[in-house]
Parts: structure tokens; C-alpha cells; sequence
């Protein structure tokens, strides 16, 4: 079998892999426009201003279910009449929703982006957020899941990535 035929019958080398320039630019953008819920977790976590805000992008029955302390709470469609009120334009906002399986969180950030916003997606939503471990509020109070050893490492800080 040649090369070429193994490419043709393997999934993932089906479509070849980009050259590492492009694969370079590709994930730098990526990180442009994402942040992982550990990285927002841990600088909220510092005692000194994070330089963003954390929106919730949610329904109010959802945010009272749930939701990231300190966050804003902005359902992506009241984002045209209400960001102006709610937030500086010079801070950039990274948005959540539910987690991986929603893309409220995408609709809400180009929601924010189309007005002028700087913008960021955090990475897995509420979902992660909970299942890392992390702190949250509730219309009870503030409750803290253990952390899920499928997202997060059960003995360590961090994951080292």
C-alpha cells in the first residue's frame, strides 16, 4: 500500500494536516477568541482587577440555577438595548452560556463584537465551570461541586497545559 493510499483510507489523515505555518496562525486566533474556564477561574481567583468581565448569556431561570460569581448577567437577546448600560466598552467580555453542547455563548459574543465590544468565548460554559470544581451561586446561595476527574486532575493545581 502506498502512502497515498493510506491517507485515502484513514480518517484522519484523510484530509491532510495544514502546514505548520498555517497551523500556527490557525490555533494563535483560536486563543483570540477563547478562554478556558480554568484560566478565568484562576485570574477571577487573584485579588487584583482581571481586566475582563464574565457575562452569563443565559435565561434568568438558568442564572438563578446557577451561574459564575461576580458574572453580569445579559441574555444574548436583550444585548442590543441593554450592553450599553451594563458594561464599558473599553473592558473586554468573556461570555458563557450552558457549555460545549450550546453555541449561546458565540451568538452572544458576535452579538457583543457587532457592538463594538472586545470579546472572548469561555471554552466549555457553565457546564465546566461546575464540573472543574469551581465555585458557584445559586438563587440558595453559593455551592461547590468536587471536581469531575475528567476534566480536571484530581492531585494537582492545574493540568500543565
Amino acid at each position: 500500500m502506498t502512502t497515498t493510499d493510506s491517507l485515502t483510507l484513514n480518517p484522519v489523515l484523510r484530509a491532510a494536516p495544514a502546514a505548520p505555518a498555517e497551523a500556527a496562525a490557525y490555533f494563535r486566533a483560536s486563543l483570540v477568541f477563547h478562554a478556558d474556564v480554568s484560566d478565568v477561574a484562576t485570574t477571577l481567583a487573584a485579588d487584583e482587577d482581571p481586566g475582563f468581565v464574565v457575562l452569563d448569556s443565559r435565561s434568568t431561570a438558568a442564572w438563578d440555577q446557577g451561574h459564575v460569581p461576580g458574572a453580569v448577567h445579559l441574555p444574548t437577546a436583550l444585548i442590543p438595548e441593554q450592553a450599553g448600560q451594563l458594561l464599558d466598552r473599553s473592558v473586554p467580555v468573556v461570555t458563557y452560556c450552558w457549555g460545549p453542547g450550546c453555541n449561546g455563548a458565540t451568538r452572544a459574543a458576535l452579538a457583543l463584537a457587532e457592538l463594538g465590544y472586545q470579546v472572548k468565548e469561555m471554552l466549555g460554559g457553565f457546564e465546566y465551570w461546575v464540573r472543574e470544581g469551581f465555585a458557584f451561586e445559586t438563587v440558595e446561595g453559593r455551592e461547590r461541586r468536587a471536581a469531575d476527574a475528567l476534566t480536571a486532575p484530581a492531585d494537582a493545581e492545574d493540568c500543565g497545559c
